[in-house]
């Protein structure tokens, strides 16, 4: 990662509520880059769906904790979502487009696939009983 230039770090309740604050917190910190708008809409639209993945998935029947880091570099910005939930047994698995453990809530299991198309990587890294992290960047066209 290149040298970081400015760094927030959150912890909020794993509540559906709370998915529209973690778009606008992160909105928010990287707007200092002055991103041009579909820039700043990838990042909000990816956060989103990696926190609604928490919420939905490693917290089921619970309200568990999620903790989020945002640093803006030279480059861009740097976005780990982490949960101490369920995990996932199969990421390889898990980011194929269409799959989801719940299709009986009409779940559509495009999350991943919805957050590799806007990013220009994304890194899960999970343990069965012990949460899952999930690591956006995305480069930007701006400098601060």
């Amino acid at each position: 990662m290149k040298k970081v230039l400015n760094e927030m770090k959150l912890s909020f309740p794993g509540l559906s509520e709370n998915e529209r604050f973690a778009r606008a917190a992160v909105g928010g910190f990287v707007s200092i880059k002055n991103p041009r708008l579909d820039e700043l809409n990838d990042i909000k639209t990816a956060v989103s769906e990696a926190v609604t993945n928490c919420i939905v998935h490693a917290y089921r029947d619970s309200v568990g904790v999620i903790e989020l880091t945002a640093k803006l570099t030279e480059e861009g910005v740097y976005i780990k979502i982490r949960d101490r939930g369920c995990g996932i047994e199969d990421v390889k698995k898990a980011m194929e487009p269409l799959y989801t453990t719940l299709a009986d809530e009409e779940r559509s299991g495009l999350g991943f696939s919805v957050m590799q198309s806007l990013c220009d990587s994304v890194t899960v890294k999970s343990k069965p009983g012990s949460g899952t992290s999930v690591v956006l960047t995305k480069r930007l066209r701006t400098k601060l």
